[in-house]
């Protein structure tokens, strides 16, 4: 990106899109601390009717976006080249690693370290086979192909619209002027925006209330201290604080954080996969659960449990492919402004390969080992998950078991820190170009209005964290944001299709 001057701070502002989302949020805070009960009481029968009763519809979306994607990529779109320039702006190693930490965050890792305990006493999961098989392979489906799909696409119609077609509004609406025309300028315009940045809003507060209470019971055992809502919320500070210094530095800031918390991140993978003494089950189990994964893929992508024997899609499918598609808001604006010099197979592909290989990664070997540790009898990790119910005191458990497990809680600490600050630095950066009417390509936003939207990212996590909510009310905001969200992103990929049919048209003209 180029360092071209900071706009103005004012007079481009969009004060629709910047201060009813603040004022909003100001509000569901204050809910969420002082109607704990009842708010949670309505998330829950709005996302009854949601997740359950229109619950088919995330499952086909998210196949559909998946193969749409494939067909983009091999296809004449293919061969469309996000700007003028030859030679991309980033090194392949520097793409990757932004694109994969800004749409992770830390809560991959806890996530990695968990995920098999949620499903392994699922009826599902018996249903299918042995819990050693199918507890290992839902994690790889749920943060697969398909959830890195609503990232790729989107990421390739917003780099058309920005590298390609100059555009310069930054936002959601402007991604469906090709369909939706004139209109985008008026109220459908705004209710597309203000819908983009509510579920921005719900996915940072989701992912933040997740697994920002691992990272404080990480620091506290290390310190000795006692865990408590004002030591999750210092932390939450802290993390404020190291990406919104970083932010400030721009896109060289963004990089070289990104570049550190790969680092960091491959070391915790190697300090647990050597320390934790299980090479050959750990891998093998991978190995497996990746067959079961290409075998069942379609199976597993259309399975809707019409039953409700289980409820397992509903509970857990539905949710993750609604969290991915609430983080679309602002990790495909990034991906697609990053990937300015690669042609749309080479950001597809290049995409699902270090996505896939990061999150794979990370799964199978964080994963698997606290498997391996419930199969060989050294720690039974589901009776105490059973007994406390606390996943995050499980996962310090397994952390303890690991050699110089105090500074391998420290890496750990560490690696979260620099995941949250690197997704956030991203999504920071994309919801401040929310805030302005016009951003031309290569202008970034002001520095104070990086600076607002640093902060307002905080309001709803901490709000949450007080409320006490569970995981259930977590869900919750992720799926009923993502609904209206699935709408605009179909819109948009309509609208690419339509945009760039007529931009080969154009170059086929000027070479006829």
């Amino acid at each position: 990106m180029n360092n071209k001057p900071n706009p103005p701070i004012n007079r481009p502002l969009d004060l629709i899109t910047t201060i009813i989302p603040f004022v909003c949020i100001l509000l569901l805070c204050a809910l969420f601390f002082f109607c704990p009960e009842s708010s949670g009481n309505v998330l829950a029968s709005i996302r009854y009717f949601l997740g359950d009763k229109l619950g088919s519809c995330y499952l086909v979306m998210g196949l559909f976006i998946f193969l749409c994607s494939l067909y983009i990529a091999f296809s004449r779109y293919g061969h469309i080249r996000l700007g003028e320039s030859e030679k991309p702006e980033y090194s392949s190693f520097q793409w990757g690693a932004m694109m994969f930490t800004s749409g992770l965050a830390a809560d991959i890792l806890f996530y990695s370290l968990c995920e098999w305990i949620l499903y392994a006493e699922e009826p599902r999961i018996s249903e299918m086979g042995a819990m050693q098989d199918w507890a290992s392979t839902y994690p790889l489906f749920h943060w697969g192909p398909i959830p890195w799909s609503f990232y790729m696409i989107l990421a390739v119609a917003f780099g058309f619209m920005l590298h390609v077609r100059r555009r310069s509004k930054q936002k959601y609406s402007e991604a469906c002027r090709p369909l939706l025309g004139k209109h985008v300028d008026g109220i459908p315009g705004k209710l597309i925006d203000l819908t983009a940045v509510f579920a921005l809003l719900a996915g940072t507060a989701t992912t933040f209330s997740l697994a920002t209470p691992l990272l404080s019971g990480a620091i506290s055992r290390v310190l000795g201290l006692t865990q408590s809502h004002g030591t999750t919320i210092f932390i939450l500070v802290v993390i404020c604080v190291t990406y919104t210094v970083t932010v400030y530095f721009g896109m060289k800031g963004i990089a070289r954080l990104a570049s550190s918390c790969t680092y960091l991140f491959f070391a915790l993978l190697a300090y647990v996969l050597i320390g934790g003494g299980q090479i050959r089950y750990t891998i093998e189990t991978g190995i497996t659960a990746l067959g079961n994964l290409a075998q069942n893929f379609i199976a597993l992508s259309t399975w809707t449990d019409s039953l409700r024997s289980s409820s397992f899609p509903q509970n857990w499918t539905i949710f993750y492919w609604a969290y991915w598609m609430v983080w679309c808001v602002a990790t495909p604006f990034f991906i697609g402004t990053i990937s300015k010099g690669r042609t749309i197979r080479q950001t597809i592909l290049g995409g699902y390969f270090y996505g896939l290989a990061g999150t794979f990664t990370s799964f199978i070997i964080l994963g698997n080992y606290s498997l391996g540790l419930q199969t060989a009898g050294r720690l039974d990790i589901m009776e105490l998950y059973r007994n406390s119910g606390d996943l995050y005191e499980v996962i310090l458990k397994i952390m303890d078991t690991l050699p110089l497990a105090q500074a391998g809680l420290i890496l750990l600490a560490l690696t979260m820190i620099a995941f949250y600050a690197t997704s956030f630095d991203a999504l920071t950066m994309v919801a401040a170009t929310y805030s302005y009417k016009e951003l031309p390509d290569g202008r970034e936003p002001h520095k104070n209005v990086k600076l607002f939207w640093a902060v307002l990212l905080m309001l709803l996590p901490i709000a949450l964290i007080f409320s006490d909510s569970s995981m259930a009310n977590l869900q919750s905001v992720s799926i009923i944001a993502a609904f209206p969200v699935g709408i605009i992103i179909l819109l948009i990929v309509k609208s690419f299709f339509k945009d760039a049919s007529l931009y080969l048209e154009e170059q086929s003209g000027k070479h006829s």
